[in-house]
């Protein structure tokens, strides 16, 4: 398949009435393993790799090898930057081939979101690349390094948002949060419902990680297209490397790598088939277990 825009899969999706997932890499082996996922279940998805991440994971390498993997890949893949801090790196992420950026102002005042977010809808244009935003405060942050709180997406904000920015998609706060929930988050889907009702472009869910299959799905029922996977990741991977080191006999690399390979493929196999399934048909926790 190929190198798509995630505006692309962002409709494909909501044709189909699912969602497309996100998913988080910082390394070869995150690649490998969510693209293995992706092409097993023959579904398109989404590489993403946040600016704070940046610093573990430069994005003069990782960029090139995400591109690389989602042109070789049997599947569609779309390349994003996520939570982009700074104009600099959601240009040069661009200038590497991402098919898709997301600036983040969102702690910004209202209008200083807007102007920021359309300078960028302007610079991705040149490049045809899709541009994400965030209206509201998504609880957390994408390391774990501070917490701006939680402040729901106003429906009527969020209306004027995507008219004044022209955004492809709108990342919104419904009460999810970056990194581990100590409990499940309960989301507000009553103004999840509202915003799409007011809003014609395909919505993005943030803080994937920890919240219910049933919730998953109800969301992408109400208009969320894009969820991001990005803790679930990362703590799959880490379980299985320590599986691996706690197991008997002599340990070396290339067993360790292929660990960290399956533990980011069976989260983000796990992840896909929740998205992919309509949310009638799934029970609460239905795929807990795989």
């Amino acid at each position: 398949m190929a190198l798509v825009k995630m505006k692309t899969l962002l409709e494909n999706a909501a044709k189909n009435n699912r969602g497309c997932g996100a998913f988080s890499v910082g390394n070869m082996e995150m690649v490998k393993g969510a693209i293995r996922a992706a092409e097993e279940l023959d579904t398109p998805i989404i590489l993403q790799i946040a600016e704070v991440r940046l610093k573990h994971s430069p994005l003069d390498l990782m960029g090139p090898m995400m591109v690389q993997a989602a042109k070789s890949a049997k599947v569609d893949v779309a390349v994003h930057l996520d939570h982009g801090l700074t104009f600099e790196t959601v240009q040069r992420a661009l200038e590497l081939g991402f098919t898709s950026v997301m600036p983040d102002a969102s702690t910004l005042p209202f209008e200083e979101n807007i102007a920021n977010t359309r300078k960028v809808v302007e610079l991705a244009a040149e490049y045809g690349a899709t541009v994400e935003a965030e209206l509201g405060l998504v609880g957390g942050s994408e390391d774990g390094s501070c917490d701006h709180g939680i402040r729901c997406t106003d429906p009527d904000d969020a209306k004027v948002f995507a008219e004044k920015t022209g955004i492809d998609a709108l990342a919104v706060a419904i009460g999810n949060a970056h990194g581990n929930y100590p409990v499940a988050p309960k989301l507000a889907f009553d103004v999840l419902e509202q915003i799409h009702n007011k809003v014609d472009i395909p919505l993005v869910l943030h803080g994937g990680s920890g919240i219910t299959d049933s919730d998953f799905q109800r969301a992408i029922s109400l208009g969320i297209r894009k969820v991001n996977i990005a803790t679930a990741s990362f703590n799959c991977l880490t379980k299985k490397v320590e599986e691996y080191i706690a197991s008997e006999g002599k340990h070396n690399y290339f067993d360790l790598n292929e660990a960290m390979v399956q533990g980011t493929y069976e989260n983000v196999k796990r992840h896909i088939l929740v998205f992919n399934t309509p949310y009638e048909c799934l029970s609460e926790n239905s795929f807990r277990a795989q």
